[in-house]
């Protein structure tokens, strides 16, 4: 996604008319630490794509990581690649990482996991509910379908609200990183053997991750907020 000239805070807008049940923007510092993970899981990695990219928020924090970071989104955001990634056609890039914090409803969460696995060229990462764990009707999707290798929740709790980032919010929902490495990338390496059956392994994204990741920029571009006058936690 093309950076807006000068950053500006304005950013965090849509466009008129266009208010998707799904815009939870993720805080900057949760993104990084998402991409501190692949990199090390991944060194080679080269170019992530965001394509549920929203106003930008997550492309903001991969691009500290990637030196390629393609983007887009079902909904305008200041200019943004219009692509339905849940639609037929496929993403207009090809690229070694699809990374993304998805809508949630109606099963879309799945189904992003689903799509992003043969497209991407060595892994998925995912930023989702903890809850994603849940229900036998997911154990084949984790277990089977697209492997989970590292599953990666937040010590500290990670403020995702509604319509907007609320950078000193609260949170009653726990979020934790979901990674599904390819083949290529011999992902076995990474898990958990018990018996003649491999798990995904856990890794714990420890406190104090928050004030090492935040960046001066990250409210500059994006805005705080007045959490007070916020309401809609996811």
């Amino acid at each position: 996604m093309a950076r807006p000239a000068a950053h500006r805070a304005v950013m965090a807008s849509r466009e008129p008319g266009l208010d998707p049940d799904d815009f939870f923007p993720t805080g900057p510092w949760g993104g990084r630490a998402g991409g501190e993970i692949i990199k090390r899981l991944d060194p080679k990695a080269r170019s992530a794509g965001e394509f549920a990219c929203g106003a930008g928020h997550m492309v903001h924090a991969l691009r500290d990581y990637f030196p390629i970071v393609r983007a887009s989104d079902a909904y305008p955001y200041d200019g943004n690649v219009i692509h339905d990634f849940l639609g037929e056609a496929d993403p207009p890039w090809e690229v070694d990482w699809i990374v993304s914090n998805p809508p949630f409803a109606d099963g879309k969460a799945e189904a992003f996991i689903r799509r992003a696995y043969p497209l991407a060229r060595r892994g998925v990462a995912m930023l989702l509910r903890v809850g994603m764990l849940e229900s036998a009707t997911r154990y084949p999707l984790h277990m089977e379908d697209c492997p989970l290798t590292v599953f990666a929740p937040f010590c500290e709790r990670l403020p995702i609200t509604k319509g907007r980032w609320e950078p000193d919010g609260n949170s009653a929902a726990f979020y934790a990183w979901f990674f599904y490495l390819k083949p290529v990338l011999r992902p076995r390496r990474f898990m958990a053997r018990i018996g003649e059956t491999y798990h995904p392994a856990t890794y714990l994204i420890p406190p104090g991750t928050e004030a090492r990741l935040t960046r001066e920029s990250d409210a500059r571009l994006f805005g705080a907020v007045d959490r007070s006058k916020v309401g809609g936690r996811r």
